[in-house]
């Protein structure tokens, strides 16, 4: 999911330009990505950098990708590439946004543009069948951390499953055209809500953890 903002100006007549400049950063919602603080500004890799400077850089790149399929199909459209081209992105000093390409090197983007840039994209781009299923399977995670519950096997299909609490069976819960929706045994009356965590809440069950 993407959350991020950065600093840079993209010259259409010339790819091969970017600047970057210092601007305060906000979280965008829907991308994770790693906040990295270092004492020196990096530049993108290039023939005038030497070894030092580039495995300096390599130190402050994140080792874990915060990226979902849809982050990465909205990066790629920013910036012009396919999305299976883009390795991960991260956060300098709170100003820039880095993107890491799988072919290397790394691209620079002033923090508020590329956030201003990842609403636009999003609001725009249709989500695709998977990308609704790891939405949907990553809010379950949570609902089911807050109430100590877990599920079993995913009807990805329709997206259902069983709800779990030690042991024992405590309903059904899925999401449809309507929304998350709960009920307590196989058959019945659907409760609907608009969200996991409020569907199983309807289902009597209480809170384990802190919300």
């Amino acid at each position: 999911m993407l959350s991020h903002n950065v600093l840079c100006t993209h010259n259409k007549g010339d790819r091969s330009v970017w600047t970057t400049s210092a601007i305060a950063f906000s979280p965008i919602t829907e991308i994770n990505i790693m906040t990295y603080e270092t004492l020196t500004q990096q530049a993108i890799p290039s023939s005038s950098v030497d070894e030092q400077a580039l495995a300096q850089a390599e130190a402050v790149a994140p080792t874990q990708d915060p990226l979902t399929r849809r982050d990465r199909r909205i990066i790629g459209e920013i910036i012009e590439v396919e999305p299976e081209s883009v390795r991960t992105i991260w956060i300098e000093g709170r100003i820039t946004v880095w993107v890491q390409l799988v072919g290397g090197g790394r691209l620079p983007f002033d923090r508020n543009w590329f956030a201003t840039r990842v609403a636009q994209v999003k609001a725009t781009l249709p989500e695709t069948p998977l990308e609704r299923n790891e939405r949907l399977s990553d809010d379950l995670e949570k609902a089911c951390t807050v109430f100590g519950l877990y599920h079993g096997e995913i009807d990805w299909l329709r997206f259902s499953t069983k709800l779990y609490q030690d042991g024992h069976f405590v309903g059904f819960v899925g999401c449809n055209q309507q929304g998350w929706y709960a009920r307590p045994r196989q058959y019945g009356v659907n409760r609907v809500a608009g969200s996991a965590k409020d569907v199983i809440a309807s289902l009597g069950v209480r809170a384990a953890v802190a919300a």
